[in-house]
């Protein structure tokens, strides 16, 4: 028999509050995260910063903002009233302490658990925070939440306002680098929900006039099918238009806070504007056809809102305000007047409105029945073919604490995909395997994902057919070799998903898996070596002749081995589409017409190629 577990008051604990935070990071700021990932814990880390310097603009107080981003180091620096200086101190380290329990004070705050900061504190090698009001600052320096120095009342003759900086904990969030155009994005989405506020990072300057406007304007890919129609009213905005893009695109936000899983406002939204189009045209117009192609930006402020995480990417608030209104008659109400109002005015645009619903009813009836052959088709190959090793848990199974770790590995060829499928968590991690290279995409309909066997079957693993809202995979990865024929079956598949399902690479899913080059070892280690300068010095570490071993392919690491490199150290590149760059001008430049444009980039780039292998052979 087993030893019996003694459990006594010696077993009971309690821990003080940055101890908790450390070792449940995940409850207060969700995955930690390498930053491949726009939620990852160190962004998180930041936006809890700003969330409060956002308030007070909010609140009238202070007009700009300023972030810098140095070697690892950020700092945060807003002009609003400055935190009280008798209580710097506890803002930032006492769980449940701050200005916003008081709805007075913050109505519509964007944090209202007293939690943030304590957090950035908490899981920071270095943790600052100076306060300067009427002439007077306050300073408190903390390391790994624990209270280095706090200084008496000093005078100054800083404006006031708040100044943080911090350093994120390396060994809380291991590998992190921080990308650029994640912050960036944060930071346009603040300026596009608090109009007037200039923010200002590593000197670029951050500021919009026309709030979600000009949100949709600069993040839309091609030409809208009509002028963007924006409409506000008290406590919402939105805008929206059509485009000729497949899907629905939504950006929702709560007091500022982007909820980029929707919630209870967008799903009230997605309803009202369906109904108001086919009410207005009085025709039975199926919502699926009305929605398709729109791209749209929602925006509410709610009393004391309830989200489904401490992130806050999820609205849960039934109600505009306790008590009040609920969240489906606020939104359906505005839409009723405002955009029925705008059509009546607007001809011109409620028949080009008219005209894409028509045109999409058309392109859905006529891909009724190859829709049907191809589930049957799908489902037969799943069972047969055995083309997908699937996992467990699903991106989909929102009561698993482990949805946001799913992923889909798609392979190249067998020998990938056995090593992949041997050494992967079959909790949360699948593999679909291709066969030969998949078809250049560009330019084709919808109808050819239908009619292709391999895109059938991507899409059906993904479960993508109708809705991004059935996505079963966190992360969509294509792990390919590193050679002529691997990136060209990454373009390939690249072109597909931007081609035909756009908003998965917009919101974040799809990666390209990074694996080693190289192995360096001797008897007593082994270092892997994802680029030539890591293998110069994982050389120069190990010292006199170590073996040096180069990955031609995926398929020549052991599974074993594999093990390393899809685990928790799994280096991801998120494809990530920049704000300058649309979907159509990508696709074109890379896989349209050749181009004397594109053959410099491909004569440039490949004597980058011949330059590396030359130093490589120079080594061996």
């Amino acid at each position: 028999m087993s030893e019996e577990v003694k459990y006594t008051e010696d077993n009971i604990r309690s821990l003080d509050w940055k101890e908790h935070i450390r070792m449940r990071p995940g409850m207060y700021i969700g995955k930690l995260g390498d930053g491949s990932a726009a939620d990852d814990g160190i962004y998180i880390l930041l936006k809890e910063v700003l969330d409060n310097s956002i308030d007070e603009f909010v609140m009238g107080n202070g007009r700009r903002i300023i972030v810098k981003l140095k070697e690892g180091v950020v700092t945060v620096r807003d002009y609003g009233r400055g935190i009280p200086l008798g209580k710097v101190v506890d803002v930032v380290s006492k769980m449940n302490t701050g200005g916003k329990y008081d709805s007075k004070a913050f109505k519509k705050s964007v944090g209202l658990n007293g939690v943030g900061t304590k957090a950035v504190n908490a899981l920071s090698t270095k943790f600052l925070v100076e306060s300067y009001r009427d002439g007077e600052m306050k300073r408190a320096v903390f390391s790994a939440g624990e209270l280095l120095e706090e200084s008496k009342l000093e005078k100054t003759d800083k404006e006031n306002g708040t100044f943080v900086e911090f350093v994120p904990d390396n060994t809380v969030f291991k590998n992190y680098k921080y990308k650029f155009p994640y912050i960036e994005k944060l930071l346009w989405n603040y300026c596009y929900l608090n109009r007037g506020l200039t923010i200002m990072f590593n000197s670029n300057r951050f500021h919009s006039k026309n709030g979600l406007l000009d949100l949709l304007e600069n993040n839309m890919d091609a030409e809208p099918l009509y002028p963007i129609i924006h409409l506000e009213g008290d406590d919402i905005e939105v805008a929206f238009t059509h485009s000729k893009s497949y899907g629905e695109d939504y950006s929702s936000f709560v007091n500022g806070q982007h909820t980029t899983q929707g919630g209870t406002h967008l799903s009230a939204f997605r309803e009202a504007f369906a109904k108001v189009i086919k009410d207005f045209f009085g025709k039975n117009y199926e919502a699926v056809d009305i929605r398709q192609s729109v791209v749209a930006a929602v925006a509410v402020k709610v009393i004391e809102p309830v989200f489904e995480s401490q992130t806050k990417t999820k609205l849960g608030s039934l109600e505009i305000e306790p008590g009040g209104k609920s969240m489906r008659a606020f939104v359906m109400d505005f839409l009723k007047e405002k955009l029925d109002n705008f059509l009546h005015r607007n001809p011109e645009v409620a028949d080009a409105i008219e005209k894409k619903i028509k045109q999409s009813e058309k392109e859905r009836k006529e891909l009724s029945g190859i829709r049907k052959l191809a589930r049957e088709r799908a489902k037969k190959a799943n069972l047969h073919n055995k083309k997908l090793r699937d996992c467990r848990v699903h991106y989909t199974d929102s009561k698993n604490e482990r949805r946001e770790e799913t992923t889909l590995f798609i392979t190249e060829g067998d020998s990938a995909s056995g090593s992949i499928t041997k050494s992967r968590d079959v909790n949360t991690q699948a593999v679909f395997s291709l066969r030969g290279k998949p078809l250049n995409s560009y330019g084709l309909t919808k109808k050819i994902v239908y009619q292709n066997e391999e895109f059938n079957l991507i899409q059906a693993a993904l479960d993508i057919e109708v809705d991004l809202d059935n996505l079963r995979y966190n992360n969509i990865v294509i792990a390919t070799d590193a050679d002529v024929d691997g990136m060209h079956i990454r373009l390939l598949l690249m072109t597909f998903f931007l081609q035909f399902f756009p908003d998965l690479v917009k919101k974040g899913h799809l990666y390209i898996l990074q694996t080693p080059l190289f192995r360096v070892r001797n008897k007593k280690e082994t270092i892997y070596c994802y680029s030539d300068e890591e293998r110069r010095a994982a050389i120069q570490k190990l010292g006199r002749n170590p073996e040096i071993t180069r990955f031609k392919g995926l398929g020549e690491i052991s599974p074993d081995e594999f093990a390393n490199f899809i685990g928790d150290d799994m280096r991801l590149e998120p494809v990530m589409i920049g704000r300058d760059a649309s979907v159509e001008s990508i696709l074109e430049f890379y896989m349209g017409k050749n181009t004397p444009d594109r053959q410099t980039f491909i004569i440039d780039n490949l004597k980058v190629e011949e330059d590396l292998q030359e130093v490589l052979s120079e080594d061996e």
